[in-house]
């Protein structure tokens, strides 16, 4: 009956207001018709060397957002004269047919597959101590930007970059800290958005945390992550206030708490763009969330092919 109710009621209501929201059906097929576009000619994108000893920026990816990562990193390259090595983790729908392409439009970038990871999980968060991080991972895949990412031995700070986004001029200030980094950094975003109640948070991290958060680019010292206290924060945030899907946000605001860090500017690393901000360009990183990805889908990736 629940599913047959959600069928017939909730979700038609869901979609009508997804559409409400970006100006009506027609629009917002508009906005789809140009999200197809820009995965259909992502394939003539140029390939970009991956060099082995060139900035470490990681992106998990798969099949259904591959594109939207080859974007980005092609607007990383164009804005800058630096060296990057491409590290890409799989989320778990990577195949034989991705590796192709990855080896064809991203020589020389490393992808942590999924057997890869599992190791990786076995012997640095095995499912017996770490039960509820596991059943996470199966439901949730942002959380595996924390759980897969930071198990990877190797780079001591990894600076994870979300694929929805693309570079207008050189980010400077990203540079210098893949050059020293000495703390974490992060973005800011356009409203609070870490779906649980800021009490419960410092409550358990035992510390302030930041308003305003935003991980589309997130950097942080894999050793310094306490997984027994992750575990138990996901636990008892989802048994006091349910589930979020900003859990992933919560957790690595938990994790910085009130350190100092690196912020980039919400000016110019600009979460939400208004459209006027896309057409103009303005500032130097756009991350590609809500209503601007409309911007996004319509126009914004042509200026890379």
């Amino acid at each position: 009956m629940q599913s047959l109710i959600n069928f017939l009621y909730r979700n038609p209501r869901s979609q009508l207001q997804k559409f409400r929201r970006f100006g009506g059906y027609l629009n917002y097929r508009s906005m789809m018709n140009g999200r197809r576009e820009m995965e259909q000619r992502s394939v003539e994108l140029p390939p970009v060397i991956s060099y082995a000893d060139g900035l470490p920026v990681y992106f998990l990816t798969g099949k259904n957002y591959l594109y939207q990562t080859l974007y980005c990193i092609q607007s990383l390259i164009k804005s800058s004269s630096a060296k990057f090595k491409f590290i890409l983790v799989d989320d778990g729908s990577f195949n034989a047919e991705l590796l192709k392409r990855v080896e064809r439009q991203l020589p020389g970038a490393q992808v942590i597959t999924q057997d890869r990871i599992s190791e990786n999980l076995q012997n640095a968060l095995p499912e017996a101590r770490y039960p509820y991080l596991h059943k996470k991972r199966a439901v949730y895949p942002h959380i595996k930007k924390l759980t897969d990412v930071h198990t990877i031995p190797g780079d001591a700070w990894k600076l994870v970059l979300d694929s929805d986004m693309l570079f207008w001029r050189e980010p400077i200030d990203l540079i210098n800290w893949l050059n020293h980094p000495q703390r974490p950094l992060h973005m800011v975003d356009c409203t609070e958005a870490y779906g649980y109640s800021q009490q419960l948070m410092e409550q358990l991290a035992a510390s302030a945390i930041k308003p305003l958060l935003n991980v589309g680019a997130i950097g942080l010292k894999s050793n310094d992550i306490d997984w027994d206290k992750l575990e138990n924060w996901v636990k008892t945030l989802e048994e006091r206030e349910g589930t979020s899907y900003y859990l992933e946000q919560a957790l690595s605001a938990m994790l910085i708490g009130s350190a100092d860090a690196t912020v980039l500017k919400a000016e110019e690393y600009i979460v939400n763009p208004a459209p006027d901000q896309i057409n103009s360009k303005a500032g130097i990183l756009h991350h590609y969330v809500d209503l601007s990805k409309e911007g996004y889908f319509k126009h914004t990736w042509k200026h890379f092919l």
